[in-house]
């Protein structure tokens, strides 16, 4: 099977589809959607967002350098579509999409969306202006989670908020869980590497017959 080439383009897929709340110093303030977004660094932590200059949210960014990430869900798939056709400027993206705006624990201007089950509030540190987007460098100053999401050992259970990505122009669910970090090197436990080799008394195998073979009984296996 052939490959066409294609001229240089972002085909980095999928990503997280994010509502960003940000205000300007008068009190202003909007939601725009982006997916131009990341982690950039771990400690401190920071990440970045990625903004054309012409958006009706940059002048807030740059004014007042504070915006919050808030993660989106399936629930609020036409929220988070809506908030990145339509312009601020020309409607309340609040109003029109039902959501609510929260006070940021560690910012003075920027809210966060109630409704989101992850807030995550940042400070700009640097602006690069790279082309058709400038890329907003912001250090993490609180992240807020919805304790409905906890477990009874305090864990928060952040893939079952039926988070939303996009890939190529669609939104998409994550889908179900298929592996774990780190699982393809994980050694797993002695008590089950054993149990392999053990008949149906216990006892080890020997000459590649089980001892629930030489029993009689030939598939303890089943059932399982």
């Amino acid at each position: 099977m052939g490959k066409q080439i294609w001229k240089p383009g972002n085909m980095v897929y999928p990503l997280p589809a994010v509502m960003v709340s940000t205000a300007d110093k008068k009190g202003n303030t909007n939601i725009l959607t982006i997916a131009w977004t990341g982690t950039v660094c771990t400690n401190p932590a920071m990440v970045y967002i990625s903004v054309r200059p012409e958006r009706y949210s940059y002048h807030m960014l740059k004014e007042s350098g504070e915006f919050v990430i808030n993660l989106t869900t399936e629930e609020l798939v036409r929220a988070t579509d809506f908030c990145g056709v339509r312009s601020g400027k020309d409607l309340d993206k609040w109003k029109e999409c039902h959501l609510t705006e929260g006070k940021a624990v560690s910012l003075t201007y920027a809210p966060v969306i109630e409704e989101s089950p992850v807030n995550i509030e940042c400070k700009v540190t640097d602006i690069r202006e790279l082309g058709s987007h400038h890329m907003f460098l912001a250090e993490v100053t609180a992240v807020q989670a919805d304790e409905s999401y906890m477990d009874a050992k305090g864990k928060f259970e952040l893939n079952k908020t039926g988070l939303l990505a996009y890939s190529h122009g669609e939104y998409l669910g994550l889908g179900k869980k298929i592996g774990s970090f780190g699982y393809s090197v994980r050694k797993k436990p002695a008590g089950k590497r054993a149990k392999r080799h053990e008949g149906s008394s216990g006892t080890p195998e020997k000459g590649g017959q089980s001892q629930a073979k030489n029993t009689g009984i030939k598939n303890r296996k089943a059932g399982r």
